[in-house]
């Protein structure tokens, strides 16, 4: 088996640059209370089990030193349910040490370290792996038992009352399978695929094995060594709200993660994040670490280099053949430099802008093949791309006619040909039973899916003569407007009203979505298409329901759609500047756009030249554009250039240096 351990911290790993200034576009503008530091082995490489997390007790004595003399402060778990609880304040610089797995040169090495400074840490155990008498099977290789802490300097070490033990689960530090096409998934976040049965976990049996695994553990813990722990340490820092939930229930109310970013007042106690300490951190990677989470920047802060990719392009009814073609897109997009991916999560063979199939198992809509898991896995763990965000429609539905709400669809007064026929097939937001269906998708979606983001497919619109359905006309209605759309735009203040109103519920649903998927996973961000005119003229928001101050508001990022030829545009470099002006004039504008190109001409469907690709690339990261994605990919004809997109994304550095 891969280890799962390298391929998951992997992704975590990165190179950061930036000073101690607040991040001023943050979402949490809340001071930073504490840092946590999550170490594993602490001995030399010759010893070492796995030496990518073995920090030298050497490097670690000069860790605990510099920490010192400069001004933190080392606290344990009291400390922080203290604070949390009545509000006693924590000291400034605050650092909480933690070591995962239990290896037994914690107890060698930093023991005593710890004893001289008088340091609280914690400490996760397995408790399988201390179960065993003679070897423990660590990621599929065989590592003796001695390598781990004994019984006996476990209660030795608790007795000293610096130490707090964890749980990091009894069996669930391992991978599972969690597809049909046999990746192994983090065992606690993962719904098993049954081989023999051909089928998923169900969702009674899931939660069963979690309960049944971290009350196992705690009851082991408790007996192993005289204390009963009240944080869980998630193996590979995965985690979702249903696992947490029964952490707590069980007398854990502490989570430790590895999420990336600051611990503030507004950070749960079950998603409290840490800095994983690596072998190869300096002082000075570890300065720069503790700067960035007192200045609350994260990893989100790097530039967005992203392909937007359809798997309608890499399915195959062969599944031999659809491997295949996974494997080219694989190594395209290693060529591609890139550190996203808008991955298609949805299948639309008759091109009509509505998904008639997914990609992923569910209750409602038919699936064109299990595949949407598997190649999101195999992109972030055999490429360097750090996010997948899963595409997805918010109302462009094409339900089974058996469906109930097959037939709740968006209804459109009359075309408006002056400003836009949106065309695709809806279902209408205001139709209980198709928020009831949409609201079901997603929930499948996160449950069966490896994803770290939602990007809203451009439907999330409504034009100025949409939706007049009974659905619609009713909820018009509640917010005491005429009922109907001819008799709203027959009354200018109604009509301003409904414009508001309209775009106001369209992003509350489409974040209602998303709050959904986060729940599976906790870290999920957000990233919406927007049209283009809506970016370069204030007045489009009434004519599609969109507004660009609104979604930089309220999403993570907003995607912009910003292509010439789709909008016939005359000039096509006035046409980008007049969106970056108007970006830049918003608060956060150039930190949380994504300028959307097009390598095609869906006019002619001729692809747009590399030179003229690379000279828009050029021209909007002189204007001062950070965030850029192209649309669409295909790996079979090599469009866009793979060789000249790397290079043109190679122009902006990883990290954004905007807080200098």
């Amino acid at each position: 088996m891969i280890q799962l351990t390298l391929i998951l911290m992997t992704l975590l790993s990165s190179v950061l640059f930036a000073t101690e200034l607040p991040n001023k576009c943050s979402r949490d503008q809340n001071p930073n209370e504490f840092t946590i530091l999550s170490y594993h082995e602490i001995s030399n490489k010759s010893e070492t089990l796995d030496s990518n997390y073995a920090v030298a007790p050497s490097d670690f004595d000069q860790q605990i030193r510099w920490l010192m003399d400069n001004g933190y402060h080392f606290i344990g778990i009291d400390a922080i349910l203290k604070y949390r609880k009545s509000g006693k304040a924590l000291p400034s610089k605050a650092v909480l040490m933690t070591f995962d797995d239990g290896y037994q040169s914690v107890y060698a090495n930093a023991y005593p370290i710890i004893k001289k400074y008088k340091i609280p840490v914690v400490i996760a155990l397995v408790g399988s792996w201390m179960r065993e008498k003679e070897n423990v099977d660590f990621d599929g290789h065989t590592i003796a038992r001695d390598k781990f802490l004994s019984q006996e300097e476990l209660k030795e070490m608790v007795g000293s009352g610096l130490v707090e033990i964890a749980s990091h689960t009894h069996s669930l530090h391992k991978g599972i399978m969690g597809n049909p096409q046999g990746n192994m998934q983090p065992a606690a976040k993962t719904r098993q695929w049954l081989a023999k049965s051909q089928k998923y976990e169900d969702e009674k049996s899931y939660q069963q094995r979690i309960y049944t695994d971290l009350l196992e553990n705690n009851t082991f813990l408790t007996q192993y060594t005289g204390q009963k722990p009240r944080v869980i340490v998630w193996p590979y820092g995965h985690y979702n709200k249903t696992v947490r939930t029964i952490a707590q229930q069980l007398g854990m109310p502490i989570g430790l993660t590895l999420d990336d970013g600051s611990n503030t007042k507004i950070t749960p106690l079950w998603g409290l994040r840490r800095i994983l300490v690596a072998k190869d951190m300096t002082l000075k990677d570890l300065e720069l670490d503790m700067k960035l989470r007192n200045a609350n920047l994260t990893d989100d802060d790097r530039t967005t280099k992203a392909a937007h990719i359809d798997l309608d392009y890499i399915y195959d009814a062969n599944p031999e053949q659809q491997e295949r073609n996974l494997g080219d897109l694989l190594e395209r997009i290693k060529k591609l430099g890139i550190n996203t991916v808008y991955l298609q999560a949805f299948a639309d063979p008759d091109g009509d802008g509505a998904a008639d199939y997914v990609y992923f198992p569910n209750r409602n809509i038919p699936m064109r093949s299990d595949f949407f898991n598997h190649a999101s896995w195999q992109i972030v763990t055999r490429t360097q791309v750090k996010r997948i965000y899963a595409w997805m429609p918010m109302l462009a539905w094409q339900l089974p006619k058996n469906n109930p709400a097959a037939k709740d669809k968006v209804v459109t007064l009359k075309i408006d040909t002056e400003h836009l026929n949106m065309g695709y097939p809806r279902l209408s937001p205001f139709s209980p039973g198709a928020q009831k269906v949409i609201r079901e998708i997603y929930e499948d979606l996160a449950k069966l899916s490896r994803i770290d983001g939602i990007i809203f497919h451009d439907d999330v619109t409504l034009t100025d003569y949409e939706d007049d359905s009974k659905f619609a006309r009713s909820h018009y209605k509640k917010w005491g407007l005429p009922a109907s759309v001819a008799k709203i735009k027959a009354n200018r203040a109604a009509y301003d009203k409904w414009c508001t109103l309209k775009t106001d519920c369209l992003d509350d649903f489409a974040l209602q979505l998303a709050g959904i998927v986060r729940d599976g996973h906790p870290g999920l961000k957000t990233t919406r298409n927007l049209y283009a005119e809506v970016a370069s003229n204030w007045f489009a928001q009434e004519w599609y329901g969109e507004g660009l101050t609104q979604s930089l508001k309220k999403y993570d990022y907003t995607a912009i759609m910003a292509m010439p030829y789709m909008e016939k545009a005359e000039d096509k470099k006035k046409f980008y500047e007049s969106i970056v002006d108007n970006v830049k004039q918003e608060e956060c504008g150039l930190e949380r756009t994504v300028m959307e190109l097009q390598t095609v001409n869906w006019r002619n469907n001729e692809p747009i030249s590399p030179k003229e690709l690379s000279d828009t690339i050029k021209e909007l990261y002189d204007m001062g554009i950070h965030h850029i994605a192209y649309y669409p990919d295909n790996v079979f004809k090599n469009i866009p250039d793979a060789e000249r997109i790397n290079q043109d994304f190679a122009q902006k550095s990883q990290r954004m240096h905007v807080y200098k």
